[in-house]
């Protein structure tokens, strides 16, 4: 489903605006057109169908239960469903703006949020044919023991005082669909269409054009910051090779990310979860340097 997005960058970038493939400026502008493309659909359907299941649902008491019966499962699932989904860091915001619309706790979600760019089938199959399977699995299992106690740390500190005044009431009490004392079971589909349509139209017009921002500056990182000093010094070995690659590739990776997530944290919040992420990669690749 989502090489649709690439073919569709693939024909705009080289065929409609004749850029050379393999171009710094060809790479930036199909990385923009794929990831804009890829982030308003996921956006549109995320929230959308979250906030149709809300208007039918009693999401309070699912996220009550999720909150107090079953929070381990909860950090555990959040996190599997990091790591098996196929996005990248910008394109797992949609997902995560759907959890914290539908006020998923908090834990919960950022488990999801550490987990998804820590995990991805291209790593994986990459691990596999390079080091085999036993080292993949440490990976696998390391990436998932990270989303999960970044959940847990990040309840400890009730890190959902540090999100955004909408995100935060949101999480706080799910509004009722149509309107106070009305049967959620009773409402037409009509009416539930027209609750989701808000709620995605509310969210669309806070987050639109930090879409653009973010993924264009990502797109010239892409394109433009070379990598051959990368290559050259980072690869012989020593201990503070794998913060500074970290640094360095989570600055580059995950900067669009950070300009869309403003939009739902405070700035103390994005600095905890930077600084989450460059533990955890720095934990991931000293592990496994340490194996292999």
């Amino acid at each position: 489903m989502l090489t649709i997005f690439t073919t569709l960058a693939d024909w705009i970038a080289f065929t409609l605006f004749g850029l050379a493939p393999r171009s710094k400026l060809g790479d930036a502008v199909h990385f923009f057109i794929e990831d804009t493309t890829k982030i308003f659909f996921l956006l549109i359907v995320m929230i959308y169908f979250i906030a149709l299941i809300r208007a039918s649902l009693n999401v309070e008491r699912i996220r009550d239960y999720l909150a107090k019966k079953n929070r381990l499962v909860g950090y555990f699932m959040g996190s599997i469903f990091g790591a098996i989904t196929p996005f990248c860091s910008c394109s797992s915001i949609p997902v995560f703006l759907g959890f914290t619309s539908g006020g998923i706790p908090v834990g919960i979600t950022m488990s999801f949020l550490l987990t998804s760019p820590l995990i991805n089938e291209v790593a994986v199959l990459l691990l596999l044919s390079l080091v085999g399977w036993k080292i993949t699995i440490v990976y696998v299992l390391v990436g998932l023991a990270v989303g999960i106690t970044g959940g847990i740390f990040l309840d400890l500190i009730h890190a959902e005082r540090l999100l955004q005044p909408f995100a935060l009431k949101a999480y706080q009490s799910v509004k009722p669909a149509v309107g106070e004392g009305t049967s959620r079971s009773a409402l037409s589909f009509g009416d539930r269409h027209e609750f989701a349509k808000q709620e995605l139209l509310d969210i669309l017009s806070r987050v639109w054009k930090w879409i653009f921002i973010g993924v264009g500056l990502g797109a010239a990182l892409h394109g433009f910051v070379p990598v051959a000093w990368i290559e050259a010094n980072l690869g012989r070995g020593q201990w503070w090779s794998v913060p500074l690659a970290v640094f360095l590739g989570t600055v580059a990776a995950s900067f669009p990310e950070f300009i869309l997530l403003k939009q739902v944290m405070t700035w103390r919040l994005l600095a905890t979860i930077f600084v989450l992420l460059l533990a955890s990669f720095t934990i991931v690749g000293w592990t496994l340097n340490a194996i292999y």
